[in-house]
């Protein structure tokens, strides 16, 4: 990415008030998107429930409006207990692995890399097929899938951390390549786990898993996946948007802006693993968002970070969200791992983006 298009705020500064009002412009029309997707992401199912309805028991019970209650209590218990919990994790799951997917992309300047790419969704599902198939996390209680599946991935990025830094500098070759290798020994390591155990509806539950569900939604399980990605990966990485265009032209600029690659690098590394490894506790193992998304928000709004990362965040909600939709309905009451919808979604733009690379090349 060049440096003209990703710090053009300083090199055309009659343009910044244009583009200001244009992201304004867009994060308004995609916020109003994401709430018109939740409600009707909520009333979608088995049990279809009409808009107005839904809207009228979220107000219910957020702030006791309206007072008379006009529904059924299964109604109720469907919009409040099941699918509005499934709905907001699949908003914050989209939204930080969108954000996560952006920061990867400028930390090794590649825009082909997304979550998958460090060998955090390869730690995490095998902390769950450890979890599910042999007990592992007991302890944890009904936690226990979630805790191994986040310390899967947090071992694994401690690992590819370790093995990037054995070389001396963090360089975003030497994580790549980490990553790569970590990532491909850890779904070895899962798929022994399945065919090691005698359990088949245990396998049949990891496989299930590893492409991703949002089915465990509680909302007792929202709030550390709410502090994560509006916390952790979306604030920090919109506070570190003009750091995140210098590292993405080069280390060389970087250090010539007063910019430590390196450290920055190790700092990006923490806050995405960690971010990633939740997600994927809560949600399983997603791909495509984070490789889709960010290339979306640039189109629409340029290539400064700043304003990328928000714009991102609510694309990858309204996707993820509507991917649920369509994993739960289509071929109702069966349900599809999420994974398979944001797949056929995402190779279709994956095959465009190599097509499009090549013509730039050519």
């Amino acid at each position: 990415m060049p440096a003209t298009t990703l710090l053009d705020d300083q090199h055309d500064p009659l343009g910044v008030a244009a583009r200001r009002r244009r992201t304004e412009g867009w994060l308004v029309v995609l916020t109003v998107t994401l709430i018109v997707t939740g409600i009707s992401a909520v009333g979608a199912g088995a049990i279809g429930i009409p808009p107005l309805t839904v809207a009228r028991i979220i107000g219910h019970h957020l702030v006791g409006l309206p007072g008379e209650v006009s529904w059924s209590p299964p109604q109720d218990a469907i919009v409040w207990q099941v699918r509005l919990p499934r709905v907001l994790l699949g908003m914050l799951v989209g939204a930080g692995l969108a954000v996560c997917g952006v920061a990867l992309q400028a930390m090794v300047r590649n825009v082909l890399a997304d979550p998958y790419l460090l060998g955090v969704n390869s730690g995490a599902s095998s902390g769950a097929a450890a979890a599910i198939l042999f007990g592992a996390g007991a302890g944890f209680g009904q936690y226990a899938l979630s805790a191994s599946a986040f310390l899967g991935a947090f071992g694994a990025s401690l690992l590819v951390f370790l093995i990037a830094r054995s070389g001396g500098r963090v360089t975003a070759i030497r994580l790549l390549l980490s990553g790569v290798a970590v990532g491909y020994a850890l779904y070895a390591t899962t798929s022994f786990l399945i065919f090691a155990s005698k359990s088949a509806e245990g396998s049949r539950s990891v496989m299930f898993w590893l492409l991703g569900s949002l089915g465990l939604a509680r909302w007792d399980a929202l709030l550390a996946v709410t502090a994560v990605v509006l916390v952790g990966a979306a604030g920090y990485l919109t506070i570190t948007g003009r750091r995140l265009d210098v590292l993405a032209i080069g280390d060389e600029t970087a250090q010539t802006l007063g910019v430590a690659p390196d450290r920055f690098r190790i700092r990006l590394l923490v806050v995405v693993s960690l971010s990633v490894g939740v997600l994927v506790s809560a949600a399983g193992s997603i791909g495509f968002v984070g490789l889709v998304v960010p290339h979306l928000a640039r189109r629409l709004v340029g290539a400064p970070h700043v304003r990328v990362v928000p714009v991102a965040a609510l694309l990858g909600a309204i996707l993820l969200v509507w991917a649920d939709v369509i994993a739960r309905v289509l071929l109702a009451p069966q349900e599809i791992p999420i994974g398979i919808i944001t797949s056929l979604l995402g190779a279709p733009f994956l095959l465009i983006l190599i097509r499009r690379l090549h013509a730039t090349a050519a």
